[in-house]
């Protein structure tokens, strides 16, 4: 059965991590929903991007995803991190055991900003760690603990994404068959 991932957008998300991280996992055979936070489908990227959510975060309130993917930008994030469905939506999954992962000011923002990265290690751009209190910030690419995975910011997108697809599927070599495929880094699972 495929894993399902739910991807946070709320006005002024940061376009490039939510595209890249969507693209990676549908290409991982992974059912990518993106939820609107916000009360239209329609929304304007960091950069002024038009999009469409699949669906309406509100609609979506009772369901369960294997992983909720929380994208950076500066105006996104504050919005999300204002939504209470947002907070109370994360919240559940967090209490559920599964993966949490924001990318950039996140989870600083979404995560820290509501007192919801319970002493885990996470990453993010920029010192917006500064003023976080209830996480231990740690200057990394990517960081998992538990069942949170946070990404530095955008130069790392394609990273996270396979990291995340690694561990919803478990499928090494698929993995790293996308990654010669369509990034040709060094990025491996070293599974």
């Amino acid at each position: 059965m495929s894993k399902k991932v739910a991807v946070l957008l709320a006005k002024g998300f940061e376009e490039a991590e939510a595209i890249m991280t969507i693209d990676v996992l549908r290409r991982l055979d992974i059912h990518v929903t993106t939820l609107a936070c916000q009360d239209m489908l329609e929304l304007t990227s960091y950069h002024n991007i038009r999009m469409f959510a699949d669906v309406l975060l509100e609609r979506s309130m009772d369901e369960t995803f294997d992983a909720v993917v929380i994208p950076g930008g500066p105006e996104g994030t504050v919005n999300l991190a204002a939504n209470p469905l947002v907070v109370e939506f994360i919240r559940r999954h967090d209490v559920a055991g599964k993966w949490i992962c924001p990318i950039c000011s996140a989870a600083t923002r979404v995560l820290g900003g509501n007192n919801l990265l319970n002493g885990r290690r996470y990453t993010c751009s920029g010192d917006l760690h500064q003023d976080v209190k209830d996480g231990i910030y740690v200057d990394e690419k990517i960081v998992e603990d538990g069942n949170l995975l946070s990404g530095k910011g955008l130069g790392v997108a394609f990273d996270f994404a396979f990291h995340l697809g690694w561990k919803l599927t478990g499928d090494a070599s698929n993995v790293d068959f996308q990654v010669d495929h369509i990034y040709y880094d060094y990025w491996r699972t070293n599974a």
